[in-house]
């Protein structure tokens, strides 16, 4: 996280739109139509370029959300106009009524922020198991196929291996500044 933090913001900058370049020439990008996203923070790799590109392109945009009374995320609807919240962890999210949030199972594609990753699609997260507990019906692959994740990271972010717990979800591919990697 250190890292990510110290990058300037030229090169942040430089990422962010790297990261567009990247997700632009995706498959699973152009023919999803549910997509969710996340705001950078902490030297995330910023997907901001990319919300804008989905918008211009017709898709419904959706943002994480942390229900109120339990430790998992929902997705809420994500519009250039959308008024904002700060949840308990002081992140933005959408200020909407949980009647528009959509459940993980709902969306095609989620992008997903990663503290490290690996070349096996083994990730880090900020360690609150939020994602994990929204996906862990994936697990169950054969049954359910969406939605497609891809974890979004700066190159300088990879580990040579990371070492996946039972309740990890691994994703289908990382995008970074320079390469998209498949892991599947």
């Amino acid at each position: 996280r250190s890292q990510r933090r110290a990058l300037s913001n030229k090169d942040q900058h430089a990422h962010a739109i790297a990261l567009s370049n990247q997700v632009s020439r995706l498959t699973a990008f152009r023919y999803s139509n549910r997509v969710a996203f996340y705001l950078a923070n902490d030297g995330e790799i910023d997907p901001s370029f990319v919300i804008k590109q989905a918008w211009n392109m017709g898709k419904k945009v959706f943002l994480p959300v942390l229900a109120p009374l339990k430790d998992q995320l929902y997705f809420a609807p994500y519009k250039p106009d959308s008024k904002m919240t700060t949840n308990r962890f002081g992140i933005i999210e959408p200020d909407c009524r949980p009647d528009d949030w959509l459940s993980a199972r709902q969306l095609s594609l989620i992008f997903l922020p990663l503290v490290a990753f690996d070349k096996s699609g083994n990730r880090l997260g900020m360690g609150g198991g939020f994602y994990d507990r929204s996906l862990a019906y994936l697990r169950y692959r054969n049954v359910s196929k969406k939605p497609h994740l891809i974890g979004l990271a700066h190159e300088l972010q990879q580990l040579e291996n990371i070492h996946r717990e039972k309740w990890d979800i691994p994703i289908d591919q990382i995008i970074t500044e320079k390469r998209v990697i498949h892991t599947g």
